[in-house]
């Protein structure tokens, strides 16, 4: 009896490639290996960020589909924890690569199914031979941005980060204080007036207490300082800096509405190294595009996708009630107040939405390709 073989003896190439998928984890990496549909993959499992094994699986695999060295591989891997370092080393050893986003990958609608990583990176595999035979929207791509672009988002990111210590700490000051009957300012006189403080009987605040909102004030001190450091460094660079993406965040400085915090993030999160070919993939970035919902007789529209980068998001919206405030006779303010200003407060919010999609890509435009926003004003000189 012949014994039966999970690879076909007639089996020959889709095409002259190696198809790679790499199934990403903290202690272990899991490889996957074919040369085309309908072949059972070579799974192999490598210790993570060894890339010297992975070097050497790659040409094994080679030599187990009878490829010859010089054949073309193409690999992938979801976007998350590792970043853009494999996806850099990748195509220095001249392998073709692509970072795949995690939500847009093909999963079985079943209450329950099974996952484990072999089970993942067999489905990597199958959707990037899919992805090289034409089926471009198997899945999204990610940009990846160069290793100076990338440097750039530091910045912003670490004072919005900052903030959000900045607001926790704050919050449990004041949360530990309202646990004994006292509403005070968290500011930089704090510990003196702290000292002053009695409680509902006429006694001062227990020692442990005392300790505890002392230790939290020090903590919050050393924030405040990191966060004007940034600052300083932010107002120093739009200074004197020659970078275009500089330039860029000065161009929409001059408009009224926009200030330091929402023309940096626009420009280090999109404008300065996005390639955008239109406002829908500006929207989609933004997770700022609708997301209806037709069947039969049944159309709804179910809010936008929130499928994109989130500050940039979360200030589109900001900055849309700023632009109501500070350009009234633009057009895009004009367009809002006959469409929504009459509304309830809930259709207000949703046109706030809609204004924020139209601004970003109104914006868009004006770094771009110098198109002011229709009826716009620019800030004194």
């Amino acid at each position: 009896m012949v014994p039966k073989t999970t690879r076909k003896k007639d089996d020959r190439p889709v095409s002259a490639r190696l198809y790679l998928a790499l199934e990403l984890s903290q202690a272990e990496w899991k490889l996957g290996f074919t040369i085309g549909l309908g072949q059972a993959p070579r799974l192999k499992s490598l210790e993570a960020r060894n890339v010297k094994g992975l070097k050497h699986e790659i040409e094994q695999a080679k030599v187990r589909f009878g490829l010859p060295k010089e054949t073309e591989v193409c690999s992938c891997y979801e976007a998350g924890r590792d970043g853009f370092w494999l996806h850099r080393y990748l195509e220095s050893i001249g392998i073709v690569n692509v970072v795949v986003d995690s939500a847009s990958i093909e999963v079985n609608r079943r209450f329950r199914r099974a996952k484990t990583d072999r089970l993942d990176v067999g489905k990597l595999l199958n959707m990037l031979v899919r992805y090289y035979q034409g089926e471009r929207k198997v899945w999204s791509v990610v940009h990846v941005p160069e290793t100076g672009e990338e440097d750039q988002r530091q910045l912003h990111r670490e004072l919005m980060a900052l903030k959000r210590e900045q607001t926790h700490h704050i919050h449990r000051m004041k949360g530990l204080l309202a646990s004994q009957g006292i509403v005070m300012e968290v500011k930089s006189e704090f510990l003196e007036e702290l000292d002053s403080v009695q409680l509902w009987d006429g006694s001062c605040i227990a020692p442990g207490l005392h300790t505890l909102l002392v230790r939290e004030h020090e903590r919050l001190q050393l924030i405040w300082e990191q966060i004007h450091q940034v600052e300083v460094t932010r107002k120093e660079a739009l200074r004197s800096s020659k970078d275009p993406a500089i330039e860029q965040v000065r161009r929409l400085l001059q408009l009224k509405g926009i200030g330091i915090n929402s023309a940096w993030i626009y420009v280090m999160e999109f404008f300065a190294w996005r390639a955008f070919r239109n406002r829908r993939e500006l929207g989609a970035l933004a997770g700022l595009a609708p997301t209806p919902y037709t069947s039969g007789e049944s159309a709804r529209e179910r809010g936008i996708s929130k499928a994109g980068n989130r500050p940039v998001r979360a200030m589109a919206v900001e900055i849309a009630w700023s632009w109501l405030r500070n350009q009234p006779n633009s057009q895009l303010s004009r367009w809002y107040r006959k469409r929504f200003a009459k509304g309830g407060s809930r259709v207000r919010r949703i046109g706030i939405v809609a204004l924020a999609r139209k601004l970003l890509i109104a914006l868009w435009r004006y770094v771009e390709y110098g198109l002011l926003p229709e009826g716009a004003q620019l800030k004194p000189a």
